[in-house]
């Protein structure tokens, strides 16, 4: 008799543990920040800024959640660790890069150095993946992460909020803004600057916990 083998998609479709659900709901946190803040810049109501960052801080709950159901159930999983770097790059890197550029970081420096943000985020969450995969060979796990967690972008997306519920957007952005040659730099981008040069840096070694 022929092999009743299921369909692939039926199989991809099996492999989805309850933990994966919480990814997704972070990469629905994410992809509901950015039309947020895509939102603000159609209707410039404070509120809809506001709610764009509130869904980052959401985001991470759910992150936190799929790692904590992913270990009780014991269904660790290469698909759920790529989900989830695919979920985090919207949550906490394309989501906050948007934010950013809806408050007013929207100079060509500042856009340079959102492009930065997430670009680090990227190789960091893909530093870390190869990294799973060697342990999972057999190596011995190191007893520190290189680089700090891209959800610590957090952090950037709560102090934009703070900027939001004090009035104080575009121009009026804390930190204020300057002109190099072409283009306008504002203070507030060099944060991302730096916690992208943060989350790929190799010499920052944060113990484990």
């Amino acid at each position: 008799m022929p092999s009743q083998e299921p369909p692939p998609h039926f199989s991809m479709i099996r492999s989805f543990h309850l933990a994966d659900l919480f990814t997704l709901a972070n990469a629905a946190c994410g992809v509901a920040a950015v039309l947020s803040a895509m939102r603000f810049i159609a209707t410039r109501s404070t509120t809809d800024l506001l709610v764009a960052a509130a869904f980052v801080p959401a985001a991470l709950v759910f992150d936190v959640l799929d790692g904590r159901v992913a270990r009780h159930r014991g269904t660790h999983s290469a698909l759920g660790r790529e989900l989830d770097s695919l979920a985090d790059v919207i949550s906490f890197g394309v989501a906050p890069a948007a934010i950013a550029w809806a408050s007013g970081l929207n100079g060509g420096w500042d856009a340079l150095l959102l492009v930065y943000f997430v670009c680090c985020g990227v190789s960091r969450l893909a530093r870390y993946n190869v990294t799973a995969e060697t342990l999972a060979a057999g190596s011995a796990a190191p007893p520190y992460f290189e680089g700090t967690p891209i959800p610590t972008s957090v952090v950037l997306v709560l102090i934009l909020a703070w900027a939001a519920w004090s009035g104080r957007l575009g121009v009026d952005l804390p930190g204020g803004s300057i002109v190099l040659g072409p283009w306008t730099l504002h203070a507030l981008a060099l944060l991302f600057g730096a916690s992208g040069s943060l989350m790929i840096s190799k010499s920052l070694r944060i113990p484990k916990l």
